[in-house]
């Protein structure tokens, strides 16, 4: 926290983050909006760690990731399971980062950060055990963006933790976490997700028409069972018009285009995207969404109160945010192999289990957390400072 001689606070934060999907890096996109908005003259920087320190290490990590989750997300999930389960396994990711840590003394010294954000747990190792050894002494906080706990959050010189819901603090505590660090302020959103668009004037702009619309999407980098979804939505007998986001994904873009065209489905009204910042606007329009349970989608969705249907979750956490809205009643499952219209068409024409949903969500939502975490990461360094 500095004060400069005009009486102007700002706030120097600095985020690290790792780019496996767009969850982490969104929500510290969303922070630092937040931050700026209200501290104008702070520095905010975003840094995608594992490529600050190796752009070839990024590429063997994050893309054989991306390769496992998008052809073997069994063998994630195993992976996954392991490491939750397996003390070897933890520690062998803690002496990794613990290596790596001292690739960022420069970059943390050269920033001089009042404040240090994590979004990923790899840079918050790192970030501990720069603390621990007494090289770096700037507060610390982390963001949990998946509904799930993990070994990997528990780790000594973290004075924040915020996670999405009071559950997850729950779960924490009972693994060892003290209570008094963990804040149940949810995963951070853009403020675009706060304000009700005007539906008629985002339909003109798609060329869509004003009636039943639904929204399917797998996340940035377009997984999941996205066509198998698009396809029977299209040969239904349901009046509905689609939304496809299809992220990065373009040969999945490609494909949907292509049978939109050749297997008879362009009579209905379909708009195929790829990589898009207009989800807020979408979702607005969208009167459902079909979706695998990303931490940042599903977050985004219950802040616009969207019933959700949940296809394909990546084994892992996914499969963790996928049980935790099941059970709290705010999504229903659909098996991308079954009878997609037939459940839709069950729930949308209930009226009482769609305000059922819509009112789950509004109790898992968590619209303000940027404005709550950005307070607290202020608290943090006042108490720092007062030290």
């Amino acid at each position: 926290m500095h004060v400069l001689l005009t009486g102007v606070i700002f706030l120097d934060i600095l985020f690290l983050s790792v780019s496996t999907g767009g969850g982490h890096i969104k929500a510290a996109e969303a922070l630092k909006g937040h931050a700026k908005n209200r501290w104008p003259h702070s520095r905010c920087l975003i840094v995608d760690t594992l490529r600050y320190i190796s752009p070839f290490l990024d590429k063997c990590i994050v893309g054989g990731y991306i390769k496992i989750i998008s052809n073997m997300p069994f063998l994630y999930g195993g992976l996954y399971t392991l490491s939750e389960n397996n003390k070897k396994i933890v520690s062998m990711t803690y002496a990794a980062c613990r290596m790596l840590s001292y690739n960022l003394i420069p970059l943390i010294k050269g920033f001089n950060p009042a404040i240090i954000v994590c979004t990923h747990t790899f840079p918050l190792q790192m970030v501990c055990h720069l603390k621990r050894e007494k090289i770096i002494s700037a507060p610390l906080a982390a963001v949990v963006t998946d509904f799930a706990n993990h070994p990997f959050w528990k780790l000594e010189g973290i004075d924040a933790l915020i996670v999405p819901h009071d559950d997850i603090k729950h779960e924490m505590s009972l693994a060892g976490i003290p209570r008094d660090i963990i804040y149940p302020y949810g995963i951070p959103v853009s403020a675009a997700f706060l304000v009700k668009h005007n539906r008629k004037k985002i339909l003109d702009l798609l060329g869509l028409e004003d009636r039943p619309t639904g929204l399917v999407m797998g996340g940035s980098l377009g997984l999941g069972s996205i066509f198998n979804c698009f396809e029977m939505l299209g040969k239904s007998r349901k009046d509905i018009q689609i939304i496809v986001v299809a992220g990065k994904n373009a040969r999945l873009k490609n494909r949907i285009e292509r049978c939109t065209r050749e297997n008879g489905i362009c009579q209905k009204n379909i708009r195929v995207l790829g990589y898009t910042d207009m989800i807020p606007y979408l979702m607005d329009v969208s009167d459902f969404i079909i979706t695998k349970p990303g931490g940042m989608t599903i977050s985004e969705a219950l802040v616009k109160e969207l019933p959700m249907f949940l296809t394909s979750p990546i084994p892992g956490q996914e499969e963790r945010n996928h049980r935790f809205l099941l059970r709290s009643g705010a999504a229903v499952e659909i098996n991308p192999a079954g009878d997609i219209c037939r459940v839709l068409t069950n729930v949308l024409e209930d009226t009482l289990m769609l305000k059922s949903m819509k009112e789950a969500a509004k109790r898992l939502a968590r619209p303000y957390s940027c404005r709550d975490t950005v307070s607290l990461l202020e608290k943090l360094v006042l108490a720092g400072r007062k030290l």
